[in-house]
């Protein structure tokens, strides 16, 4: 016959037997002995089943414990199969738009083991800290502070004090700092309010080529509207935005409007696109960029004309799960451009793997390069030429004046964005409209009515004044008058 483990029986048992036991000698001995003594058996059984309670909690925990560590082995080693899977994959023999669909397969498989990943360590850490806390409980039970003997007020005689006494402004808030403090929070709830009512703009500024200044996109800058004359800036609404957790809020919002402005410039000729950013918390969450990324994938015939702009900080931490998330987009068709550059030190063929096809760098930054920096291995302008190898464009931002547009010129780069160009100008509200199915098949317009470039449907750019129109007379009225 199997030995019987204590530690296999329920905590139950022990609680039953110890009554029982007690009820027996209540019943079977005469007297406050059998008193005592069931009550004793009730104790010990009481006793034993915490006991096993506590025992078969914390085998529980150590078994869940290892099943975790055992998942993330295997998580680990998936994500290993599908790097080599993605690494044989590259080096078929396939074209590129047979190899898309399973690049894209794949990329999502990364992003999902990761946030996976991502879940299984935020389990561990909070039974980690669960089980802090019950063990400082148990060790304050265990061994409680010894009592503070009670203090023994001594009579002693009243003196003057002659202590001067402490000025009130020391122990009062200012009068000035308490009004800034209330100011700031009106503002960020007027901000908040903003936000969550949708009040948000999109302002568009061009990026042209060089020298021809052809517009060939526009960047997507976002305004907040308080009311019908304030505008703010995002360097006045994004600490308040982050610091409250809205930033996947706001990114979401600019996103929508982006896609809109790409479908309206896939309708016109030209290849334009439109580019826009997101927040610090957007980049460092897993699960915001996959929401991100069902919205792309709602929009996916607009994908073309939209371009992801990555700060180069951000772009150099991304955790295996969000390059993850970026490979599946930029398989999907999304192109990005790496932003806020202070290293001019580039891969090209790693950021081509990685769907960069844009490098916004500032134009003073290349100037003090030009100049004799050293945040580059080659010279200032030789690096247009480096990046256009690897199929990547050189974009110079923040361009100023025309002294500066020829400079850029010197170090050849074919791309500029700045005020000098434009200034960034609100989109016109037709363009977010949904487009209308067409009834009846339009009407061609000769080539002298033909409408603007597409720069000045987009934003709103100054238009061309319509020729004055010719009033015919009729040849009576110019005879009776030659013979007046």
């Amino acid at each position: 016959m199997a030995r019987t483990r204590l530690s296999a029986l329920s905590p139950a048992a022990s609680g039953v037997v110890g009554f029982s036991l007690g009820a027996a000698a209540i019943l079977l001995l005469p007297g406050n002995l059998a008193n005592a003594l069931g009550l004793l058996s009730a104790g010990l059984g009481l006793a034993g089943a915490a006991a096993l309670a506590r025992r078969n909690t914390a085998r529980e925990r150590e078994q869940l414990l290892a099943a975790i560590g055992e998942v993330k082995v295997r998580l680990a080693t998936n994500a290993i199969r599908v790097d080599s899977m993605a690494k044989r994959l590259d080096q078929m023999p396939m074209g590129e738009a047979d190899a898309a669909p399973a690049k894209a397969m794949l990329h999502e498989l990364t992003a999902e083991v990761g946030l996976l990943g991502d879940l299984l360590q935020q389990v561990a850490t909070t039974l980690g800290e669960h089980d802090d806390q019950l063990s400082r409980i148990e060790g304050r039970l265990a061994n409680p502070p010894p009592p503070q003997p009670a203090r023994i007020a001594a009579l002693v005689p009243e003196r003057p004090d002659f202590r001067a006494p402490e000025p009130l402004v020391a122990t009062r808030q200012d009068p000035a700092e308490a009004a800034q403090h209330r100011a700031a929070e009106e503002r960020a709830a007027l901000i908040s309010e903003a936000l969550a009512k949708g009040q948000v703009e999109v302002h568009l500024q061009p990026i042209v080529s060089l020298p021809q200044r052809r517009t060939r996109g526009y960047e997507a800058l976002v305004r907040l509207r308080l009311d019908e004359k304030t505008l703010l800036l995002p360097s006045e609404f994004l600490t308040t935005v982050e610091d409250r957790g809205f930033g996947p809020t706001l990114d979401a919002l600019v996103l929508t409007r982006a896609l809109a402005i790409a479908r309206h410039l896939g309708s016109k000729p030209g290849e334009l696109f439109v580019s826009c950013n997101f927040s610090a918390a957007t980049w460092g969450s897993s699960r915001a960029l996959a929401a991100l990324s069902r919205i792309l994938e709602k929009y996916h015939d607009h994908i073309g004309n939209l371009v992801i702009e990555v700060p180069q900080r951000v772009f150099r931490a991304l955790e295996p799960a969000s390059l993850g998330l970026l490979g599946a987009m930029s398989a999907n068709g999304v192109r990005f451009a790496l932003d806020h550059v202070a290293d001019l030190r580039f891969d090209p063929v790693s950021l081509h793997d990685r769907g960069v096809r844009f490098v916004k760098v500032s134009a003073a930054l290349l100037l003090a390069e030009a100049r004799g920096g050293k945040l580059a291995d080659i010279a200032a302008g030789d690096i247009a030429i480096q990046l256009a190898r690897g199929s990547i464009q050189l974009v110079a931002e923040e361009v100023e004046d025309d002294p500066m547009v020829a400079d850029m010129l010197d170090l050849g780069i074919g791309f500029g964005q700045g005020i000098v160009f434009s200034p960034p100008r609100p989109v016109r509200p037709e363009v977010f409209a949904e487009p209308q199915p067409a009834e009846t098949a339009p009407i061609p317009k000769p080539a002298a009515a033909m409408a603007a470039p597409a720069s000045a449907e987009v934003v709103e750019h100054p238009a061309m004044a319509s020729p004055p129109e010719v009033k015919r007379v009729p040849f009576r009225d110019i005879l009776r008058r030659a013979t007046a």
